[in-house]
Parts: structure tokens; sequence; C-alpha cells
């Protein structure tokens, strides 16, 4: 049996077809969704922004309507061209994933995104618009509404890891003392090399919280700025 789109349906015959109309439709519509999305990013000031969403965007809903024309018209066997685009949207959108000299991963968030607003995009160019609306609202919604969820998941998990920099070497074994007072775990601790010539010594520390107070009434935050207080810790961070 042949499903056809409840909004395709809704629209009329015209929004299933290949139509200049409905090549018009869904390339505004990848074009909104993907502005939308990019709005969100560069407000954030993250590296892919409106104009990097929007390309994506419309180049997906392009490969897929060639095409859906190829194989209505000349009858193609398959989508190689949006295989093929998906496939380079997400080599090309994997090159925003940064690693600083915090161990920190960057542009992962905005990686995925580019990636899933190709899938939008392909879906798009095929009139599949619910599959393309919900995607879209689901896609936004993960990006804008969830990371103060999850930063704050973050910051009252047991676990988690610090960039610390100390005014020298020998101060690292007063901090190890201090970390196993307070009822922290060291699960591993690692120079960093990055700052060999800045004069300090710099480490990326993971840690595990044991003692139930700190469980229960201290965030990472208001751990690391207690210990920022130190007389010979220069420096203290979350690495997120």
């Amino acid at each position: 049996m042949k499903l056809q789109d409840p909004i395709a349906r809704a629209l009329g015959m015209w929004a299933s077809e290949i139509t200049l109309p409905s090549v018009l439709l869904r390339l505004g519509l990848a074009l909104l969704f993907a502005a939308l999305i990019g709005w969100e990013r560069a407000n954030k000031r993250h590296s892919a922004g409106l104009r990097t969403f929007i390309l994506v965007s419309l180049a997906s809903a392009l490969a897929m309507l060639l095409d859906v024309f190829l194989m209505t018209s000349f009858g193609a066997p398959f989508a190689l061209i949006s295989a093929a685009t998906a496939i380079g949207i997400a080599i090309i959108s994997s090159s925003s994933i940064l690693y600083s000299s915090k161990r920190q991963i960057k542009g992962l968030t905005t990686s995925v995104g580019l990636w899933s607003c190709c899938i939008v995009g392909l879906a798009l160019g095929a009139g599949f618009y619910t599959a393309a609306a919900v995607g879209f609202a689901a896609l936004l919604c993960s990006i804008s509404m969830l990371p103060p969820l999850e930063a704050y998941l973050k910051n009252r998990s047991n676990h988690f890891e610090i960039h610390l920099e100390l005014i020298d070497r020998y101060s690292l074994r007063d901090f190890i003392t201090t970390l196993r007072r307070l009822g922290l775990i060291i699960d591993d601790i690692e120079s960093n090399p990055a700052y060999v010539t800045s004069g300090l010594s710099v480490f990326s520390i993971s840690l595990t919280i044991t003692k139930e107070e700190l469980k229960q009434y201290k965030s990472h935050q208001e751990i690391i700025e207690a210990l920022g207080t130190l007389d010979y810790v220069s420096h203290i961070e979350e690495i997120s």
C-alpha cells in the first residue's frame, strides 16, 4: 500500500509531484528550517552559522529532488546523488570538530547538527514534509533547549575533569592531598605538554566524588571555586 505524506495530502496532489510550485515549496522550507537552526548556532557564536546551515540544507534538498527526477523520469535504480551528498556533508562537518590545548572537544554538536540538517533537507527534497517538520522541530529543540539541562546533569555528576594550572610542579603533591581530604578520588592525571614553556605546571585531572556531603550539596562549580582559592593554584576550570 502506497502511503502519502499527511502534509502533502492536505496541500494537494501538486505537493507530491515534481512541479515548479512543489520544488519552490521544498526549497523554501529547506531554506527556512536551516535559517532558524543556523541563526541559533550563529547567535551562540559557533563555527558553523546561518550561511553554512542554509547551504547544507539547500544542497541536500536539491540532491534529493534530482534523484527523484532521475528515478521517476529515467528509471534510476536508487538515490545515488543523495547518498553521496549525505556522506560528503558528514565528512565536511567532521572538520569542525577541534581539540583544544585543554583537551576539550569543541564543535561536536555543530558537526552533528550540520549532518542532521542535511537529513532534513533530504526529507524535504523527497516531499516527506511531515518527517522533515518533525525532524526540524526535534533538532531545533535539542540544540537550543537541552544545553541547560545537560549542564545541570554534568554539574551534579560524580565524575568530572578539570584543567589545572599550578605555579610550580612541587605544588602538585599538596593539591593531591587536598583532593583526598575533600573526598575526591583521582582517576587519572596527565601533564599537559602544550604549556611546557609557560613556566606553569599544567595538568588534566579526572576526578570522582566519593564523600556523600559533596554528592548531595556541592556542585562541580562550587568545588572548583573552593580549590581555586589555594595559594599555589594559578587557574582551574572544568573541562566540558
